[in-house]
């Protein structure tokens, strides 16, 4: 599952910050039964150590972040890769951490804590996307695209059979049998530190018969 959340200001040279993503998907993709995220990784250890204190297990997917910050006239743009892990569960809801560790010119380590929450009949992944400050007395950073991908693309999981450790690939989100009538409904609300929300709907038309 792939999605990608552009958002474009009016009027000034970068957006507001972001604050909170609602990404809503159909109930019947099957992301927690998918046999992604057997392990978790923690905030602490990121913190720590990056990805390298995660196991392997726990990487659910990949994406990217473009993030931008305007001195002046002048806006600083940087396109950083994100790593989407499982996390403990967060009151009894599956979660998950989105990773994104930028270097120049924009320097930041962004780790976007989510839950999978029940939302009217439809899934719904609530990102909490903290403020991150660009240097003393600056803007706080901005968000310009959000990429998610969720799934086994690119993904080497690893067990033990016959005393030996094996890597296999994870077998990916679960499909429904039969495609809804116009297509795979999503949509996402986003919040912004100015206080403004807005909302962006999309329909995946169906591609052949599901796996």
């Amino acid at each position: 599952m792939e999605i990608t959340v552009r958002i474009a200001a009016r009027g000034s040279h970068v957006p507001s910050p972001l604050t909170a993503v609602d990404l809503h998907y159909p109930s019947d993709l099957g992301i927690t039964v998918s046999g992604l995220g057997l392990d978790t990784c923690t905030e602490v250890a990121l913190a720590e150590f990056g990805l390298q204190g995660c196991p392997p297990d726990s990487i659910m997917g990949h994406g990217s972040v473009l993030a931008e910050m305007a001195i002046g006239a002048e806006v600083l743009r940087e396109s950083v890769d994100v790593a989407i892990l499982r996390a403990p569960a967060q009151d009894g809801h599956f979660a998950m951490l989105f990773y994104a560790g930028g270097g120049s010119p924009i320097s930041a380590q962004i780790p976007l804590s989510a839950q999978l929450l029940p939302a009217g009949g439809a899934g719904s992944i609530h990102i909490h996307v903290p403020l991150v400050p660009t240097f003393p007395e600056g803007p706080n950073l901005s968000v310009a695209r959000l990429q998610a991908i969720i799934g086994p693309r690119g993904l080497t999981y690893y067990e033990r059979v016959h005393g030996k450790t094996v890597g296999y690939r994870p077998t990916g989100i679960l499909l429904p049998d039969q495609c809804p009538h116009g297509g795979f409904p999503f949509s996402a609300s986003l919040a912004f530190e100015n206080g403004t929300h807005t909302t962006a709907r999309a329909v995946v038309p169906c591609r052949g018969r599901a796996l």
